[in-house]
Parts: structure tokens; C-alpha cells; sequence
């Protein structure tokens, strides 16, 4: 890249917040990570056709990946897709361009059409490494449907719709998806067809939108193009997962320097200012952080919460803080993340403390869950299960005890994080495990979590997995009905309690129509609390009556995710304003047991356990009344009334 004067230079610099030797030469990570983004930085277009594979210089002797994508496209086509939210007054947009000639302008203006004509909003840089421009709004009205498009140059645009807050809708329609394979080249025109179809008010897509490790630009640009024509029409949620940031798998633990990109001894291996541009294409858009506080190497956190059609959405980096395995606990299988001695102590591997969420996301969850502002039902995101839902891993020989990669591990943070989900009778979504599964978790007792729902991969190529009891057998409160086997409660590999529900194992991964490809989707009703989960094919016509998997679709009750048996009783509520947020303590130990959003002007709260507890209640948070050293009774109908005003 060639500057053509020193005020060029200092603007350059100063939209990056980089330095000379980043922003100017073509490797903007350095000379220890000279593989990262080769494809798209320095004289990018001249291997934008026709890239090499083979070993590069740098760290990890990493391998470009070959068939990447053309991205020396026509200019009118620079500006590649677009992603967004809003809530609470504020609209946040990412685009993101395909790399640019040195003679082009690093600029890209926002534009919305009132009354028929296009209006200039904004103006952002188009940010080197990356490619990537983020506009923000303030005072955004969440009211009314709003066409917008991405602008470049004198030809280059991108158009779509900044969709009001569907607040008018009863029943709110979520994409669940993750796992789009590199090895699968072209679109995904079934899947693309389906959603679009379905109409869903907000997508999620869970982690490993791109598997070309140190080529995160060219590969996130060939996921956008693929599911562009849905994303620009309505909020979505995209977070990176382990491959996202280059990693076979991730324990982040806060930031430390990893020693592989394996990932075992916990941390990021590659550059820091590579995982944050990777995390600023694909979360920018997001709300912004609960607590924006960057952990170790400077690298930046996104966790945060939506809302969406009365919808409130957490939004978890449930890798980012996560102990890794290798030194913490013994090896006990051919790598450090994989059991498989018969003899293992399953206690012996939940070792004081090991951290998943972290306390900051605990926190954050303890927050969340006490704030029911333009909210009804409440749902938790993130990357991966808190279960190990899988028997056989990667081929159909390979059976494994259990596998750390999942948020199955560690126990007691996992139960931790279980239990301040199910304080918001929340549901949760997630993706990463390549193998589709809807359970039910139990935490002390089985049945007695939330609900969650693994999405399959939208393209499962890269690593098969398989829910295959040793027994072959159901275990006890099974689905009835079923035309599923073995349904029913289960100890994982771990010793988590989880009752299986369904799951779509592949059938014939040699053949593209049996690998079990797909998503989810899950339907959030208002009215009457309940979810319902789906799951469809890769292959299905979701305008005919066929195409989920076996087992599905899946309802429950907003109430259920919260399965403790209900023992005893305290006086019902009566409200003169409805759906107040009601809140209830323990006062043998202060633990808050929920706290959720009545529907109507009566609710009879629940506990479990004898002894005395705090009401609290308000319209939003439970800030209102309050009602102290209230005694349980076993007796629902003997519990008298309080009114509250």
C-alpha cells in the first residue's frame, strides 16, 4: 500500500488507532503472525484469485487455505452485506466491504429513504485490517419500518430494511444457527429460501460462521454472502466461536497467550489485534457491553443483552473466560480435552476454582435477569451446551467418556451458570456441537434446569458427532411417543443430569442429504408463555408439511425452565396494574429463587422448601412493594392474598 502524502498518512493512522507499520505494510499483525490475512491485506488483489496452499512463515506454521474467494469483485459490488440491532434508543450497523484499491476513498456513508428520497445519516472510515465500517444512531424510532442502504463511492451501495420492534406480534420467530462448513463451497440456497420463508424477527448465528483459520476476512465475507439476502432485512446476532478466531478450540481464560491454536492450555494463540478485528466484524453491531473493561492482551468482550419484540435476549462469551484443561486436571485420554479412562473420578476434574462464564457474566446474568424492562419472556444465547450431549466423536468408532469442550465442563461453574438462567425461567440457545439436541438440564435434580437447544451445523463436514448410548437403551422419563430410541434422563460424561428430548444424528456423512445440516428455529409466544423448538432440515421445503427432524418439534412452558418441585406456597398476589415483576427470597440464605413477569393481575408465587421469604414486586424491576418474613404453606388454597398497588 503506497501513501500518497503525510495528511493521508496521519488520517489513516488516526481512523485505525494503529500504527505506521500496522495500518501501512502488508502485515498488519506483524512478523510473527505474517499468515494472518493474507488474502485481504497489502497487494491483496494480487492473489485474490488464485491463492496458494501450503505452509506460510510465522507462528504455528499455519496453512492458507485454498478455493477462497474472489474478492476483487466489480466496484458497484464493494460494499459485500450488512448487520444490525437496535434497542433502547440506539441503532448500531456494521458493513462490511470487500477489501479496497489503495486510490479508493476508506469511507462508507449510511444512507435512509424518507418520503421517497435517500437521506445521508452518517458517515464512517472503513477500518484497516478488516474492511469492515460501523455507523451508530442515537435517538433511533423503533416505531416504523426504515429502508437503509450502505453506500461507497460514486457506484457501490447495499440496501435493506432497519425493521420496527415487533412489539405488535405475539408470537416472536428466532433463527438458531451455526457451524457453516469452509469445506462446502457456494450458497445455501434450501436454508436461504427456508428462512426467508419463515420469516424469523431475529437470526442467531452461534460461532464458526468461517472455518479458514487465518483468513477471517475472506471467510466471514463468504458467510455474508450467503445469508446476506435474510440478514439485511432484520436484527442479528452474531458472535465468533473458536474457529471464528482461528483456534481448533478456545478456553479463553481471560486472555492469556495460548501456546497452539489447539487450544488446550487455555487462551489465544494468534495476535490479539486479529481477534479483535474478528470480533469487531462479527459483534460491533451488538448493543454495547455490559461492562466493555477488556480482559488480558487488551482483547475486547462483547456480552450484552436485546430485546426484541418484548423479547430479552442475553448474549454470552461463554469461551472468552473458561479455564482450559491442560496442567489443571490429569490426562486421561489421547489429548487433554478428551476422556476416555473408564476409571476417572468424574469430582476429580471439577477442581476449585476452575471458572466457565466468569464472575463478570455472572454478574451480568444476575442483572439481566432482575430487569424485565420492555420485556416478557426472557432467553439466554451463546456459543456452545451446557451438557456433553454426545456419545461418538469425529467418526463413528470413536467413543469418548467425555469431552471439555463444552460448557459440560467444569461442573460446579456449569450448575452455577444453570442456575442463574433458570432464575429468569429463560430457555437457552446455542450451536457449536455439530449435532442437533434439545434437553431439559437438571442441576441438583433431573428436570429441575432450563430448557436449551443445540442448532445443528448448517453444513457438517468438519466433524461428526453422535448421541449413542453404550445401553442402547431409554432412560427412565422418556418422551413418549417418541420415534426417537433413547430419549429420556441421562448422566453425560461428565455427570451433569440432562433428559434428552431429540437428536439428529447423521446417517451417512459420505453423503451430503444424510449428514443431518440444518437449524433451528424457536417460536416465542407471548400470550399463552410457551416455546416451541423446531428443527429442520438442510434439505427441507419448510412450505410443505415435512422437513424437521424426528423428534421435533418441542413445546414447553415459560414456568418449565424452571423445574424445581413446587412444596409449598405464599399468599397470592393480587396487582392493580397487570403483569408485575415479581420477585422472590429466601431469607434463610438470601438466595434470590426467581424473579419473572406475572401474566395477568393474580399470581401465587412458589417455593421449595419450607421456611420464610421476601416478595418483591414492581412494574419493571422489583422495585415496588415488598413483603417480608412471609411463612411457606404446603397448602396452595390456604395461602391468603396481598394486594399490591
Amino acid at each position: 500500500m503506497t501513501l500518497k502524502s503525510i495528511p493521508a498518512l496521519c488520517a489513516l493512522l488516526a481512523l485505525m488507532g494503529t500504527s505506521l507499520l500496522q495500518g501501512a505494510e502488508s502485515q498488519p499483525f506483524g512478523e510473527e503472525f505474517a499468515m494472518l490475512e493474507k488474502a485481504s491485506t497489502g497487494e491483496w488483489w494480487k492473489a485474490a484469485t488464485n491463492l496458494p496452499e501450503g505452509k506460510t512463515g510465522g507462528k504455528g506454521k499455519a496453512k492458507v487455505p485454498k478455493r477462497l474467494i474472489n474478492l476483487n469483485v466489480p466496484r458497484e459490488e464493494v460494499v459485500a452485506f450488512a448487520l444490525y440491532t437496535h434497542d433502547r434508543g440506539v441503532l448500531k450497523l456494521s458493513a462490511q466491504l470487500f477489501p479496497l484499491f489503495d486510490d479508493e476513498k476508506r469511507e462508507a456513508r449510511l444512507e435512509f429513504k424518507k418520503g421517497g428520497q435517500w437521506q445521508e445519516a452518517a458517515k464512517a472510515d472503513v477500518l484497516y485490517p478488516g474492511w469492515s465500517a460501523h455507523f451508530r444512531i442515537e435517538e433511533w424510532d423503533n416505531t416504523k419500518d426504515v429502508p437503509y442502504r450502505v453506500c461507497h463511492g460514486d457506484e457501490a451501495t447495499f440496501e435493506g430494511l432497519i425493521r420496527k420492534d415487533p412489539v405488535d406480534k405475539e408470537v416472536i420467530v428466532v433463527g438458531n444457527l451455526s457451524c457453516d462448513s469452509s469445506r462446502t463451497k457456494g450458497p445455501r440456497p434450501t436454508i436461504l429460501k427456508n428462512l426467508i420463508e419463515q420469516d424469523p424477527d431475529i437470526l442467531f448465528f452461534a460461532g464458526d460462521q468461517t472455518y479458514h483459520h487465518t483468513e477471517h476476512t475472506n471467510g466471514w465475507i463468504e458467510f455474508g454472502l450467503r445469508f446476506r439476502e435474510v440478514m439485511k432485512d432484520r436484527p442479528t446476532v452474531t458472535i465468533p466461536d473458536d474457529h471464528d478466531v482461528g483456534q481448533a478450540n478456545l478456553w479463553g481464560e481471560g486472555g492469556i497467550v495460548a501456546t497452539t491454536p489447539a487450544g488446550p492450555s487455555g487462551g489465544y494463540f494468534y495476535s490479539p489485534d486479529y481477534v479483535n478485528m474478528v470480533q469487531r466484524q462479527q459483534s460491533w453491531h451488538l448493543p454495547d457491553a455490559f461492562d466493555p473493561t477488556p480482559i488480558k492482551q487488551g482483547i475486547t468482550v462483547y456480552y450484552t443483552s436485546l430485546r426484541v419484540g418484548g423479547i430479552d435476549f442475553a448474549i454470552l462469551e461463554d469461551r472468552k473466560f473458561k479455564t482450559g484443561p491442560e496442567g489443571t486436571i490429569p490426562k486421561m485420554g489421547p489429548r487433554p480435552d478428551h476422556i476416555n479412562d473408564p476409571s476417572y473420578d468424574r469430582s476429580a476434574v471439577d477442581v476449585d476454582g476452575l471458572v466457565l462464564l466468569g464472575q463478570r457474566q455472572l454478574d451480568f446474568l444476575d442483572t439481566w435477569s432482575q430487569d424485565w424492562t420492555g420485556a416478557d419472556m426472557k432467553v439466554v444465547l451463546s456459543q456452545t451446551a451446557f451438557c456433553g450431549a454426545v456419545h461418538i466423536h469425529g467418526s463413528p468408532d470413536n467413543r469418548l467418556l467425555a469431552d471439555l469442550d463444552s460448557n459440560a465442563w467444569p461442573q460446579t461453574p456449569r450448575n452455577n451458570a444453570l442456575k442463574a438462567i433458570r432464575r429468569a425461567w429463560a430457555s437457552h440457545l446455542c450451536g457449536d456441537q455439530h449435532l442437533a439436541v434439545s434437553v431439559k438440564h437438571g442441576i441438583d435434580a433431573f428436570d429441575d434446569g432450563p430448557y436449551a437447544f443445540t442448532s445443528p451445523a448448517i453444513v457438517n463436514t468438519i466433524y461428526g458427532r453422535w448421541w449413542h448410548p453404550e445401553e442402547e437403551i431409554a432412560g427412565p422419563n422418556a418422551v413418549p411417543n417418541s420415534p426417537l430410541p433413547w430419549t429420556g434422563n441421562y448422566l453425560d460424561g461428565l455427570g451433569n443430569k440432562i433428559t434428552m428430548l431429540a437428536y439428529a444424528n447423521p446417517e451417512d456423512r459420505n453423503d451430503e442429504h444424510k449428514r443431518a445440516d440444518g437449524y433451528g428455529i424457536a417460536r416465542y409466544n407471548k400470550k399463552d408463555r410457551t416455546t416451541i423448538f423446531e428443527c429442520w432440515d438442510r434439505w427441507a421445503d419448510v412450505t410443505t408439511d415435512g422437513g424437521q427432524f424426528p423428534g421435533w418439534p418441542i413445546t414447553f412452558k415459560m414456568e418449565e425452565n424452571d423445574g424445581r418441585e413446587k412444596t409449598h406456597w405464599l399468599p397470592a398476589l393480587k396487582f392493580k396494574k397487570p403483569n408485575q415483576v415479581v420477585q422472590v427470597i429466601s431469607e434463610a440464605d438470601g438466595e434470590v429463587l426467581y424473579t419473572v413477569r406475572a401474566q395477568g393481575k393474580t399470581f401465587q408465587p412458589a417455593v421449595y422448601a419450607a421456611g420464610t421469604y421476601t416478595i418483591k414486586t414492581g412494574a419493571d424491576k422489583p422495585d415496588g412493594a415488598s413483603f417480608e418474613a412471609i411463612e411457606a404453606n404446603s397448602d396452595q388454597k390456604a395461602a391468603g392474598k396481598q394486594a399490591v398497588k
